[in-house]
């Protein structure tokens, strides 16, 4: 007997939410989330052991910017910040799945349906 039942994790932030990296300088739009880990073990090793963080809790995909660059980051709920009182992101990609900036957070593009 399989117990298919899977702990509830509550996440503090949502798709949408603007956010910065407590350490270190860059902020972001949240486009997923994991509610657990879900990179390889490579990039999890890479990550000085000091830093490394709980792979039991919530990890986020942002469409990450700092002054110099664009990108996308893979960080973990322990290591992020609201941000949303510093203006919308400029990253490219946002436009892809957001439709607009609230003054809060990026609402989603509406999905049709067949």
């Amino acid at each position: 007997f399989i117990n298919i039942m899977q702990d509830l994790v509550e996440a503090k932030f949502s798709i949408g939410h603007i956010v910065k990296h407590k350490f270190l300088n860059f902020r972001g739009v949240i486009f997923d989330l994991d509610p657990i880990f879900a990179n390889t073990e490579e990039w999890y090793n890479a990550i000085p052991k000091n830093f490394r963080p709980d792979k039991n809790q919530p990890f986020y995909h942002l469409f990450a910017e700092n002054e110099e660059v664009f990108y996308i980051a893979y960080v973990s709920e322990q290591n992020l910040l609201e941000d949303s009182e510093n203006g919308p992101a400029n990253h490219p990609d946002i436009k892809m799945i957001f439709s607009h900036f609230n003054g809060e957070s990026y609402i989603p593009h509406k999905r049709t349906t067949n």
